[in-house]
């Protein structure tokens, strides 16, 4: 199996969806966001405040240039701005999970730990700061995607399927 990156906008499930995938397929699954805070010893959030967006996506191309030599037969979640790194296609089989920027917003906010799961996400702090990002990055996810899945109202079984069938695995 090569890996597979799940990439999409912010909150779609792109971590809850590999660990899913990994224990059902017996593999393992790492999150690039996890990976960076790893790295610098610093959550997310505090990456932004102290040293910019810029700097966080210089730490996103070293993490692909790491995964790309280093980690085989994997799932990997990705942040929403994963894809642009310039060596995804060299990591794995990309695939994008694609939802509605409604459903997206209501499935953080909705959640039983909302108020964690927003402050986790700094670019995500205004409706409709959000909602621009998402419109802005919607094409590029599909662009750069090899497989595009339909995640809204799905169960994560049929999801894990029907990427199983989509990448043969």
């Amino acid at each position: 199996m090569r890996n597979i990156l799940l990439i999409g906008f912010m909150g779609v499930g792109k971590g809850t969806l590999a660990r899913a995938f990994a224990a059902k397929k017996e593999s393992f699954a790492v999150d690039t966001d996890d990976l960076i805070e790893s790295l610098t010893n610093m959550k997310i959030k505090k990456i932004f405040k102290k040293r910019g967006e810029k700097y966080f996506r210089e730490l996103e191309q070293k993490t692909a240039d790491w995964l790309a030599k280093s980690v085989k037969d994997t799932i990997i979640s990705t942040g929403g701005g994963f894809y642009k790194v310039n060596n995804i296609k060299e990591i794995g089989t990309v695939v994008y999970l694609k939802a509605d920027f409604d459903w997206i917003f209501e499935r953080i906010t909705k959640s039983k730990n909302a108020k964690k799961k927003i402050a986790k996400r700094p670019l995500f702090k205004s409706y409709k700061d959000a909602k621009k990002l998402y419109d802005q990055r919607a094409k590029e996810y599909e662009r750069v995607a090899d497989i595009v899945v339909e995640v809204e109202g799905k169960e994560l079984e049929d999801i894990i399927e029907e990427i199983s069938q989509k990448v043969r695995i």
